[in-house]
């Protein structure tokens, strides 16, 4: 006899989005809701951002480099020591360098990173790392 073949869903992912500039965090929400995302959390401040991350667990971050109470660096080093298993998207205005070098840090703390990008990201580069 054949096996029923079983269909999962998936579901669009959760992603907080943590810059400390509201037009970008307006212009990211935009884009995500655009490409399907169930739900985005958008965060100007790193202790929001925190508290989000625990509490409601979403599937991605996409986390600005250069913030103002606590740099990209010390953020990912709070996600990683909290647990955070979801993707990570790396984006800031800083130098190729850096942003592959903040890459690497994030992935030796254990992170999973999904990309780093300039800003702005355009749309396609945004839903090719979400993978929605």
């Amino acid at each position: 006899m054949d096996e029923p073949v079983v269909t999962r869903s998936v579901q669009p992912p959760r992603v907080l989005v943590l810059d400390d500039d509201h037009f970008m965090l307006e212009m990211l929400t935009d884009m995500l809701e655009q490409m399907g995302v169930r739900e985005v959390f958008a965060e100007a401040t790193t202790r929001h951002a925190l508290s989000t991350l625990e509490e409601q667990g979403p599937d991605t971050l996409i986390c600005d480099l250069a913030l103002p109470d606590m740099d990209g660096i010390e953020f990912l080093q709070a996600a990683a020591a909290r647990g955070f298993g979801g993707r990570v998207i790396l984006l800031s205005g800083m130098d190729a360098g850096v942003r592959d070098a903040v890459g690497e840090l994030a992935r030796v703390l254990g992170l999973r990173v999904a990309g780093t990008f300039r800003k702005p990201i355009a749309l396609d580069q945004l839903r090719s790392a979400v993978a929605c």
